[in-house]
């Protein structure tokens, strides 16, 4: 392990688009089935459902957050909605496997998902026994990344002390409080607009282009 992290003892990664490359279009699938859920319940057509979604995704933090506060949406029903899609988009990365269980500490997924639906993409990708938890939007209690609150409850609920912890997530702008509490920030930088969003190198320790070979190449370091 380089030097710069042999302090870390607890390693939390984001799911989607970060534990699998953003070129399997994997969250695409969600984010029409997302607009098409807002259209049929406002009664809208798809571009006005559209300027919706990503508007509350833009204010809220997730468009769940304002489908939530604005039109009292059961988080359930709409996540089981749009999180039924085809994962055959994905595949088993046997290299990602080894260099997470190569890693000393602790392993978590933080995902502004729900649980039933990342332990899907984690069998998927051969990961579904690599992670000691996965810390969802229900274990947030709806409130989700980037919102401060989320991540200190996180700490306090699985007993993580910041100042040792690995955060790595693709969407910028959700790396910033992790940083505030103290953690050791990675941005996967995918080449996506959404992704760099916001993004700044006061609260990004170090940038990659994908988890894969960055963690094979910590492996080899250590």
């Amino acid at each position: 392990m380089p030097p710069a992290l042999s302090h870390i003892a607890c390693w939390i990664f984001d799911l989607d688009n970060t534990l699998y490359p953003s070129s399997a279009r994997l969250f695409d699938q969600i984010d029409v089935k997302m607009g098409a859920y807002i259209a049929r319940l406002l009664d809208v057509d798809r571009a006005e459902a559209r300027r919706i979604q990503k508007g509350y995704f833009h204010s809220h933090g997730t468009t769940l957050s304002g489908l939530m506060e604005t039109h009292g949406v059961e988080p359930s029903h709409f996540l089981d909605y749009v999180h039924d899609i085809d994962l055959e988009v994905i595949a088993e990365d046997r290299a990602l496997v080894a260099a997470i269980a190569a890693l000393p500490g602790r392993k978590l997924v933080f995902t502004n998902g729900d649980t039933p639906y990342a332990q899907r993409v984690l069998d998927r990708l051969g990961l579904g026994a690599s992670f000691e938890t996965i810390h969802d939007i229900h274990a947030c209690g709806y409130v989700p990344k980037p919102d401060p609150r989320s991540y200190a409850a996180m700490c306090r609920t699985l007993d993580i002390k910041p100042e040792r912890a690995l955060f790595v997530e693709d969407m910028a702008r959700n790396l910033e409080p992790a940083k505030a509490l103290g953690m050791t920030t990675v941005w996967v930088n995918n080449g996506s607009e959404q992704a760099s969003h916001e993004a700044h190198s006061r609260y990004i320790d170090i940038e990659i282009e994908a988890v894969t070979p960055w963690l094979t190449g910590l492996s080899e370091v250590a």
